[in-house]
C-alpha cells in the first residue's frame, strides 16, 4: 500500500485527489495539509507517508519550504508536485528542493495515478508539459532563475508578488534580516541592481501570480 498525503491549500482539489486515489486498491490518503506547517506536523503525527503531493502555491505558506521541511524530517519520502506552474524555473527549484516529480494540475488522472507509483519507487517524473520545456531552456541556456537556490527563489517570488519582508520572515520561519540577504545575493546572481530591473525580469519569467492587467508593485526589501 502506498501512503499519500495531500498538501494543497484548496479543499475541492483535496476532494477530487482523494477520491481518484480511494479508488485505487493499492494507493490510500494518510494525511491532508493546507501549509508548510501543517504539512509538517501532519508527518510528525502519522504513521509513515511515502509519497506527498505538493502544490508550489500555498496561500499562507511555500510549497517549496514544505518540500524542504519535510524532507528534512523524513529524508526517506517521496515529493510528487503538482502545480498550476509550467514554468521551466519552478521545475528546477522544486527538483532542486527535493521533489521526484512534477506534473501540472492539466495532467490527465490516469497520469497522475501513474506517477504517484512511479515517484513512490524512486523514478524521476516529470509530465510531458514541462519536461519539453524544461529541457529546451537548458539547452538554450535561457533559465537566469535557474542560478538561485530554492530559499532565494522563493523569496524573490513572494517579494514580486507585493508581499513585505516581515510576510515573507514569517512565512519562510526566516530572520528579516536573512530576507534582505537572500533578497541581495538575488540581485547579485541576476546582475540587477534595483527592483524596477528585477521585477520586470520577474514578471518576463512569470514569477508574478498577479492576472494580466493587474497593477505590478513590489515591497521595498
Amino acid at each position: 500500500m502506498i501512503r499519500i498525503m495531500l498538501v494543497e491549500d484548496h479543499a475541492v482539489v483535496r476532494t477530487g485527489y482523494r477520491r481518484l486515489i480511494d479508488a485505487e486498491t493499492d494507493l490510500v490518503v494518510v494525511g491532508e495539509a493546507a501549509t508548510a506547517d501543517e504539512a509538517y506536523g501532519r508527518l510528525c503525527e502519522s504513521g509513515g507517508v511515502d509519497v506527498a503531493m505538493v502544490d508550489l502555491s500555498l496561500r499562507e505558506s511555500s510549497g517549496i519550504d514544505a518540500i524542504r521541511r519535510m524532507l528534512a524530517r523524513e529524508p526517506q519520502l517521496r515529493v510528487l508536485v503538482v502545480s498550476m506552474h509550467d514554468n521551466p524555473s519552478f521545475v528546477v527549484q522544486a527538483m532542486r528542493a527535493g521533489a521526484l516529480g512534477y506534473l501540472t494540475k492539466n495532467s490527465e488522472p490516469g497520469e497522475v495515478l501513474t506517477a504517484i507509483r512511479d515517484v513512490a519507487v524512486g523514478r524521476r517524473v516529470l509530465s510531458a508539459e514541462v519536461a519539453q520545456g524544461v529541457a529546451s531552456a537548458a539547452l538554450a541556456e535561457e533559465a537566469p532563475l535557474s542560478r538561485l537556490t530554492p530559499r532565494e527563489f522563493e523569496v524573490l517570488r513572494m517579494a514580486v508578488n507585493g508581499e513585505s519582508v516581515d510576510a515573507i520572515a514569517q512565512r519562510l520561519h526566516l530572520s528579516q534580516k536573512t530576507v534582505h540577504n537572500h533578497m541581495s545575493s538575488v540581485r547579485q546572481k541576476l546582475g540587477v541592481d534595483n527592483d524596477f530591473h528585477l521585477l520586470r525580469l520577474a514578471v518576463r519569467h512569470g514569477l508574478t501570480d498577479l492576472p494580466a492587467g493587474a497593477p505590478l508593485r513590489m515591497a521595498p526589501t
